[in-house]
This record gives C-alpha cells, structure tokens and sequence, in this order.
C-alpha cells in the first residue's frame, strides 16, 4: 500500500470512527463528494488546505492523519461515544437501542 491508499485509508478510518458520512465531511471541508472518494481510496493526494480543513474538521491534529495504525487512545473512544450519543439524541428508538447494548455490557 503506497502512502497515497494509507492517507486515504487513515482518513477514511478517522471519519467513520467520528460517525461521519463523506458528505457531510465533504460539505464541512467544501469540497464534492467525488474529490473526497478519491482522497480516502488513495487516487488522489489533498491539496495541503484541504488536509488541514480535513483535520480540523475530524477534530486531530495534521499529524495525526500520518499515524496509519489504530492506536485511539481512551479519550478518542470517550469522545467517539459523546459524538454518537448527540448524534442519535433525538432518536428514541436508537437511545433505546444503545441503552440495551450499554446494559448488556455491564
């Protein structure tokens, strides 16, 4: 894997583990979906803008995109969850369904 499909794939990792969608993420770093679908599956490199705005937009630092094993710390998860949590807060159907799996944990 060349450093253009691991950029794309870290990317790609940190958007979805943050419950982002492409488009939604497309939409924050103003940009079209197809330019980001090219980006996460390493066709094409950001413009070095774009990968700050990328960045800031999945809330790491620059550097962190460049880190191309999953090392999230227990704050990346505690933070990951509060996202979703907010995400999904208007749904009584889905809290519901996460307080049954929360349960099931315990």
């Amino acid at each position: 894997m060349n450093l253009k499909q691991k950029l794309g794939k870290r990317i790609q990792e940190l958007r979805k583990f943050q419950n982002i969608t492409q488009e939604k993420l497309a939409e924050i770093v103003n940009m079209d979906i197809t330019s980001l679908s090219k980006i996460e599956t390493g066709r094409n490199y950001p413009q070095p803008d774009t990968l700050e705005k990328i960045a800031s937009a999945l809330s790491v630092d620059i550097e962190r995109l460049f880190v191309f094993k999953s090392n999230f710390t227990k704050e990346d998860y505690i933070e990951a969850i509060y996202k979703n949590v907010d995400f999904i807060k208007n749904n009584e159907e889905k809290l519901k369904f996460l307080y049954t799996v929360i349960s099931s944990l315990v």
